[in-house]
């Protein structure tokens, strides 16, 4: 396997099963990171929290083409390997798997895992391909690199819901992690897709996460759900949004709506967004508890 230094790089699975055995036989316990590339700080600090929960810390990189549709932006998807291997042994990285397409979907391949229900409400609505493909490529990476810990950045709050429930499903010996989301100075969620845009959306994209977080204290202090929803909504495309796909607040741990025209006091919720900016679409969320 080819090192970068400390960094070592793995492209077949029989290479990442190599390098975790060579750590399990020192007795090491591995954290991951699985990841898209195109890497910000919001990546690194999921190695940050690894290496607080475990001896080594590895990552991939690997654009998964199933968990987009056809008229996604998997052939547009930024792609920069090199320059993400180098954060990665910046942030202390010891190992990084870079599959090819056919090493994590052989010739053939037809087997695909679906987490039900969960998968199927709020990001699933809008994308019903999405978390089959994430929860496909996940267990694969599970078996392929074989961690003691896996961290996933909570900005992809219901995938990491997801990844939980399969985990725990399928008898995954993982603990599963959560990442707070980290913002830049404006308050917008780093994203690799923030790259799409231009300077004048990169702007108005501000306006999500302010718009998020009045929503939140809204709900947070027992105004009426949908209203302070709706209010959002017509906050996020007066701000130059081109379309809201929902604003909702649910509950935290199953992402249920709560059944009631307040969240009830005492209750953990997640306020979730996603919306369009130009040909960018941004999701964000935060959690809250109703006073």
């Amino acid at each position: 396997m080819p090192k970068r230094s400390g960094l070592v790089v793995a492209r077949t699975r029989g290479e990442a099963r190599d390098w975790y055995k060579s750590q399990r036989a020192l007795g090491k316990r591995i954290a991951f990171a699985p990841t898209m590339g195109a890497l910000h700080d919001g990546h690194v600090s999921l190695i940050h929290i690894g290496l607080g929960k475990a001896d080594v810390a590895a990552s991939s990189i690997f654009v998964n083409p199933t968990q987009f549709a056809a008229h996604e932006d998997l052939a547009t998807y930024p792609r920069t390997e090199d320059s993400d291997l180098q954060k990665l042994e910046a942030a202390g990285c010891a190992f990084c798997y870079c599959p090819s397409p056919a090493e994590m979907y052989p010739p053939g391949d037809s087997t695909r895992v679906t987490v039900k229900d969960l998968s199927h409400i709020l990001e699933g609505e809008v994308r019903p391909h999405f978390f089959e493909g994430v929860a496909s490529v996940v267990s694969r990476l599970f078996l392929h690199v074989s961690p003691d810990v896996a961290v996933f950045g909570e900005k992809d709050y219901q995938q990491l819901l997801v990844i939980k429930r399969m985990t725990q499903d399928l008898g995954f010996p993982i603990e599963i992690v959560g990442g707070p989301t980290k913002r830049e100075a404006d308050g917008l969620a780093m994203s690799s897709r923030n790259a799409y845009l231009n300077p004048e959306e990169r702007t108005q994209a501000a306006a999500m996460s302010k718009v998020m977080f009045a929503t939140a204290a809204k709900v947070e202090a027992g105004e009426l759900i949908r209203a302070a929803a709706d209010t959002a909504k017509a906050d996020l495309l007066a701000a130059g949004f081109a379309s809201v796909d929902y604003v909702e607040a649910r509950r935290a741990d199953t992402l249920a709506p709560f059944g009631a025209e307040t969240c009830p006091a005492g209750t953990s919720g997640r306020l979730l967004i996603a919306a369009r900016l130009g040909k960018t679409r941004l999701i964000d969320n935060i959690g809250f508890v109703r006073r």
